[in-house]
């Protein structure tokens, strides 16, 4: 579905421990994410600070370790896989004479290459020009030679002549034009409130295999593949429940650790149908040694987002690779708390979709109650 990148530009990547642990675990990921943007790492740099350096980041040492790389690899530019100011950035190019993005532009990167509805390119190009705006000191002069490279899909060279002032008004332009579609979202999401349908939203950390499950449960055949950030649009589909009705989930765009915040700010209409759910599925990678750094770190934008507060029922996936049995775990009060499934090959999903059934039999029964209630303070009121 997606084409691959071409640009095939060669990376020096950037990665310093500063003991926060699960080190490895964002090596890796790092890496993914870079191939993923189309670049072809030709060495990774590493060391151990206790702290960032205010001017380059890393430091001088270190720098100058990673221009001998930049020269001996010939690379195209270097990818830090943190966040780096808008003066970091531009000593470090003056010094490396190549150029440098850091982590935050690398995501949008990906972004941009991803988005395929006119609403998630809008989201994309927003995230971007808001990310750049704060560069906007080093002018664009930086830019011309890179003809949308990595780090620079979406906006590309029409932004390169822009000024803050037209700059400001594209922003306010995108802005507008999402807050029409939030609207447009808005009334259908109270349409379905209106019809008591229990509203599911899948979350988790990206390549989690929240749309193969989306797509075991619905029958959907939205896009699903081992690479970062595969889902971007949101996709709603209605399932059948037996006797107690239905259920919309919804399939929603991955999260990962130290998600841009202008991405999250850019994405909020999307990002709304999380927090107006009635039940999150967070969907876990079980297989994966950085489970519990993964599960905080969605747990973390989830409070961003503000959907911290709707319950959520842990989706143990990937049992097929950690040869667990599927089942149901519950907490200390009864109420499901756990599914162990394999979205891939299919077992336990008859589980998760009792889960569901369950849960929707439980808001009924509420509905139920809180309506008798409200009918008998009717009843004592008119008395």
């Amino acid at each position: 579905m997606f084409d691959r990148p071409v640009s095939g530009e060669n990376a020096v990547l950037v990665q310093l421990d500063f003991g926060d642990g699960g080190y490895p675990e964002r090596l890796a990921e790092f890496h993914l994410l870079a191939t993923s943007a189309g670049a072809e790492p030709l060495t990774v740099i590493q060391g151990r600070r206790q702290a960032p350096d205010s001017a380059t980041y890393a430091g001088k040492g270190k720098v100058e370790e990673i221009g001998l790389a930049v020269k001996a690899y010939g690379a195209d530019l270097v990818i830090f896989n943190h966040e780096l100011t808008a003066g970091q950035q531009r000593n470090l190019e003056k010094i490396l004479d190549c150029r440098v993005i850091d982590r935050n532009s690398l995501i949008l990167d990906i972004f941009a290459l991803r988005a395929r509805s006119h609403e998630g390119k809008l989201q994309v190009e927003l995230a971007q020009l808001q990310h750049l705006s704060t560069r906007l000191v080093r002018g664009w002069t930086h830019l011309e030679r890179q003809k949308g490279g990595i780090g620079l899909r979406g906006p590309g060279e029409k932004q390169l002549e822009s000024d803050r002032r037209l700059l400001g008004k594209r922003v306010t332009l995108l802005k507008d034009r999402l807050k029409l579609l939030e609207r447009q979202r808005s009334v259908r999401r109270r349409a379905r409130d209106r019809g008591g349908i229990l509203a599911v939203s899948l979350v988790g950390y990206t390549n989690a295999g929240k749309s193969t499950l989306f797509n075991a449960l619905t029958k959907a055949g939205s896009y699903a593949a081992d690479q970062l950030f595969a889902t971007l649009d949101t996709t709603s589909r209605r399932i059948y429940l037996g006797d107690v009705g239905q259920a919309v989930i919804s399939d929603t765009v991955g999260f990962i650790r130290d998600l841009p915040h202008s991405l999250v700010a850019a994405f909020h209409a999307t990002l709304e149908e999380t927090s107006s759910a009635d039940l999150l599925l967070h969907v876990v990678d079980s297989a994966s040694p950085d489970r519990d750094q993964q599960i905080e770190a969605v747990n973390k934008v989830l409070h961003e987002i503000g959907a911290a507060a709707v319950p959520q029922i842990l989706i143990w996936n990937k049992i097929d690779a950690t040869q667990v049995l599927p089942g149901i775990e519950r907490d200390e009060y009864g109420n499901i708390a756990r599914v162990r499934l394999s979205a891939q090959t299919g077992a336990g999903l008859d589980l998760l979709r009792a889960t569901l059934a369950e849960v929707a039999s439980v808001r009924a029964l509420s509905g139920e109650a809180e309506a008798v209630l409200a009918n008998e303070a009717g009843a004592v009121t008119l008395a």
